[in-house]
């Protein structure tokens, strides 16, 4: 998905036929004279072997192999949270969700909706490890539906981050993550790379400011058919080298075998900010966008080829208070040539909260205009 700009599940059988020779013994009578006869058994023919089959090695499947490399660094992710029945004495809730570890001094990243709103953050490692470590948000962006977390240890387990911009359609991959919060380790499915560039509207029942449900608009998702389930939020999609190409985020509901992951190139600057400065506040317009190109014109009547087309606007965020509204294409920011999404999200995030900057759009009922923004900062989960 870009947000602001920022560049946004198969088995197969084998058989074999056996084949088996029968044997048939004949009697054969023949007859010396008329008094005596000798009776003679054929000599029966030989048998042939059956083929031989190789034994199943485990340790040769790519499926097996990349599982066995990825899943100590996979984490289950427990939040508490305070509800309205909570502040009057009752329970808060609890959720579920995955994480996995990216450095060894205990740098996790998970999905926004995983920790959003939670007064506690608790990962545990997968068995027979098991160790439970208390987590803290120290960055991550609400629009990716990322959040990165940290947690006082060293010499963990680690997962790398893969080039999700050479992934192919096509492509074997295999998610891990807690599914249905299941006791044990990481539930494991396999399947391939469905499309790519997907934009799509996942519904958070509990997220936004007032915890009431807000639909997130996801853009450059990777989807895949292995299966996605509840409890499997935040964690990898991984390429058969072990690599991080996606986070997984969603399974479509209304479909089987269709799931979701945020693309690892998105993701990316906003963990590298997180590592590199802890808690900063980062600039924000709050738009989601999508780049502009010859097919994007022609779908949506625009009357450029280039840009960042509007898709979605942050309601009481700074591109809102300016004017800005979806349908409008960025084409030029404090001066510079915008071609896309991405290059968009990269000037932003250069740029500090409270920064002035002017941006220029174009829409085809009001023209060529520009408007004045004051950036402002960019949402993390909410933690008590």
């Amino acid at each position: 998905m870009k947000v602001d700009g920022t560049s946004t599940v198969g088995a197969s059988g084998r058989s074999a036929r056996l084949v088996a020779t029968s044997i048939v013994a004949a009697l054969i009578l023949s007859g010396c004279s008329a008094a005596a006869r000798v009776a003679r058994v054929a000599e029966p023919r030989s048998t042939p072997l059956l083929p031989s089959i190789n034994p199943y090695d485990p340790s040769q499947d790519p499926v097996v192999t990349v599982v066995d490399r990825v899943a100590p660094s996979v984490v289950n992710v427990t939040t508490r949270t305070q509800s309205r029945d909570a502040i009057f004495g009752g329970d808060g809730g609890e959720g579920v969700g995955t994480g996995f570890i990216i450095r060894s001094d205990g740098i996790i990243v998970t999905n926004f909706h995983v920790v959003e709103g939670a007064t506690s953050i608790m990962v545990t490692l997968p068995p027979p490890d098991s160790r439970n470590f208390e987590a803290r948000v120290i960055g991550g962006d609400s629009d990716h539906d990322l959040a990165v977390l940290k947690v006082d240890e060293q010499d963990l387990p680690t997962v790398p981050l893969g080039d999700s911009d050479s992934v192919a359609l096509g492509e074997r991959v295999v998610a891990l993550g807690y599914a249905l919060a299941l006791p044990g380790g990481p539930s494991v499915t396999s399947g391939i790379i469905s499309s790519l560039a997907r934009t799509v509207q996942i519904q958070d029942p509990g997220g936004g400011q007032d915890g009431q449900g807000i639909v997130r608009t996801l853009e450059d998702v990777l989807q895949t058919d292995a299966p996605i389930n509840p409890g499997n939020s935040g964690g990898p999609l991984v390429d058969l080298a072990g690599n991080v190409v996606g986070i997984n985020t969603a399974g479509a509901g209304e479909a089987e075998n269709i799931g979701f992951a945020i693309d690892i190139n998105a993701a990316r600057p906003f963990i590298e900010r997180a590592i590199a400065d802890p808690e900063a506040p980062a600039a924000y317009l709050g738009v989601t966008t999508t780049t502009v190109d010859a097919g994007v014109a022609a779908q949506f009547g625009l009357p450029v080829d280039r840009g960042a087309y509007v898709i979605d606007v942050a309601p009481g965020g700074p591109a809102q208070g300016a004017g800005i509204e979806p349908g409008d294409v960025i084409v030029a920011f404090e001066g510079e040539s915008i071609q896309g999404s991405e290059q968009l999200g990269e000037l932003i995030l250069a740029r500090e909260p409270d920064d002035e900057v002017e941006i220029e759009l174009v829409n085809d009922a009001r023209g060529r205009f520009a408007v004045s923004v004051t950036l402002g900062t960019r949402p993390l989960p909410t933690t008590g």
